[in-house]
C-alpha cells in the first residue's frame, strides 16, 4: 500500500540553485545515483517522485525521469501507477550514491545597482494573454542533455535551434502541438527544451483522475487526495507535456483547457471544488501521431494549440550517428513512397538507431532482415523489395530455424 505524499510545491521541489543564483550542475548520472540512494535507504517503502524530490530539494520532473531510468535499468521497480511509486530492488544499492547532497535553497538574486550595466528588460506582455515569465535564451551550439542523460541533437526551427524556439513559445504563452510518426523525436525535443517538464502518456484509457489526481487509501484506512501531474505542473510553474494527446478522449482532455486560456486555472471537482491557479512558467505542449489508430485531432484541441509543428526523421543525423548508409537509403526511399501514399510505413530515426544496435550486436544481414520483419504486414513486401534492391540480396524477417543438433 502506498503512503500518499502531499503535493510538492515549486519552492519545495524545484530549487536547483544555491544562494547567489549559481546553478548546481550535477554530473551525468549523479541525480540517478542519489535517487537510488533514497530508495535503497528505505527498501520496504514505496516512494513517489515528489517525496524523493522533497528529500533532495530538486525538480520533481527531473527526479521522475531518474526514477524511470532506474526502473528501465532494473535498478528500481515501478510499484504503483496512481500515483507513481517506486521501490528498491536487489541491485538498487549497487547503483546508489555513497551520500546524498540536497540542493541548497534558492534565494532571490539582488537587483544590480543603478550604475551597473543591466540586460535590456523584456517588453511587458499585455494582461490576460497567459504569457509566463521571460527567461534568458540559452545559447545552443551542440548536443543538449536530456534528463535521462542521452544527447539530443537540435534541429533548425524557424531559423533557430528547436529547443530555443520552444523555450520562446513557452515565454510567450503559445501552446504548441508536435505531430509526426512515432519514433521521430517529439518526446526527445520536448525533454531537451524543458528538462523540468512533467509528462502525461495519453491513451484511450486515460481518465480525468490521471490528470488532476484522485483519492488514495492510506495504511491507517484514511483517504487522502493525491494531486496529478496537471495540478503539480500548474503549482510548480513547469511545462506539462501531453504525449499522444489525440488518443485521450476529448471529454477527458477538456479538463486541461481552462489552464491554457486566459483563466489559467482549473477547478478540481473531485476534491471539493478546489481551485488551482497556474504559477508563472506553467506551459502546455502536446504530441500527436496522425497515423496511429484511434488518434482524433478535434477542432477544440487543434484550436487550443496555436502552433502546429511537424516532426519528421532527420536521416542526415542517422548517418552522423553511425547508422549504415544503406539502411538510411532504404528509409529515405520508403519515406518518399509513404509521402506519395504508396505505403503507410517507413522506418524513422528510432528504427534506424535500433538497426545500428542490432548490426553491431549481430551483423548487417540480421539488421536488414529485422527491418523487413518490423514493417506492417501490408507493407512488408514493398519493404523487402526496397531492402533487396539497396543491399543487393534478398533478406527474410528474423525467425528461429532448425533445432541445433546435440552431440551424443
Amino acid at each position: 500500500m502506498t503512503t500518499p505524499t502531499p503535493p510538492v510545491t515549486a519552492a519545495a521541489a524545484g530549487p536547483t540553485t544555491p544562494a547567489g543564483g549559481t546553478a548546481t550542475r550535477l554530473r551525468n548520472g549523479e541525480l540517478r545515483a542519489m535517487v537510488a540512494k533514497v530508495l535503497a535507504d528505505a527498501p520496504a517503502t514505496t516512494h513517489t517522485p515528489g517525496s524523493i524530490a522533497l528529500t533532495l530539494n530538486r525538480s520533481s520532473g527531473a527526479v521522475g525521469n531518474a526514477c524511470k531510468a532506474l526502473a528501465d535499468r532494473g535498478e528500481a521497480e515501478l510499484a504503483t501507477t496512481a500515483p507513481l511509486g517506486y521501490r528498491a530492488t536487489a541491485t538498487t544499492t549497487a547503483a546508489a550514491a555513497p551520500a546524498i547532497t540536497p540542493a541548497p535553497p534558492c534565494t532571490p538574486r539582488r537587483k544590480p545597482p543603478a550604475t551597473a550595466p543591466a540586460a535590456t528588460p523584456p517588453t511587458p506582455a499585455p494582461s490576460g494573454t497567459g504569457i509566463t515569465t521571460s527567461r534568458p535564451v540559452r545559447k545552443v551550439t551542440g548536443p543538449v542533455k536530456r534528463p535521462n542523460g542521452m544527447d539530443y541533437h537540435p534541429r533548425l526551427l524557424s531559423g533557430m535551434p528547436d529547443v530555443t524556439a520552444l523555450a520562446r513559445l513557452r515565454d510567450a504563452g503559445v501552446a504548441a502541438l508536435l505531430y509526426g510518426p512515432p519514433g521521430t523525436g517529439k518526446t526527445s525535443v520536448v525533454e531537451a527544451a524543458f528538462n523540468d517538464c512533467l509528462t502525461v502518456q495519453g491513451d484511450g484509457d486515460t481518465v480525468v483522475a490521471d490528470l488532476v489526481g484522485d483519492y488514495t487509501k492510506t495504511p491507517d484506512g484514511d483517504f487522502v487526495f493525491v494531486h496529478g501531474p496537471l495540478v503539480r505542473a500548474m503549482r510548480e510553474g513547469v511545462p506539462l507535456f501531453i504525449d499522444d494527446a489525440t488518443l485521450i478522449p476529448p471529454t477527458v482532455l477538456a479538463v486541461v483547457y481552462p489552464a491554457m486560456d486566459g483563466r489559467r486555472e482549473i477547478i478540481v471537482k473531485a476534491n471539493g471544488g478546489e481551485v488551482v491557479k497556474a504559477e508563472p512558467g506553467f506551459y502546455v505542449i502536446a504530441g500527436h501521431n496522425p497515423g496511429v489508430h484511434g488518434a482524433i485531432l478535434t477542432d477544440a484541441l487543434s484550436s487550443r494549440f496555436s502552433v502546429h509543428i511537424q516532426v519528421s526523421s532527420d536521416y542526415a543525423l542517422a548517418e552522423q550517428l553511425g547508422v549504415d548508409k544503406k539502411a538510411v537509403r532504404v528509409a529515405r526511399n520508403l519515406a518518399t513512397r509513404q509521402e506519395k501514399g504508396e505505403i503507410g510505413w517507413a522506418p524513422q530515426l528510432r528504427e534506424l538507431l535500433a538497426f545500428k544496435k542490432l548490426a553491431d550486436a549481430w551483423d548487417l544481414d540480421a539488421a536488414a532482415g529485422n527491418l523487413v520483419g518490423i514493417a506492417p504486414e501490408e507493407d512488408r513486401a514493398t519493404v523487402a523489395a526496397v531492402v533487396r534492391d539497396v543491399f543487393g540480396k534478398a533478406v527474410a524477417p528474423l525467425a528461429l530455424g532448425a533445432r541445433i543438433a546435440t552431440k551424443p
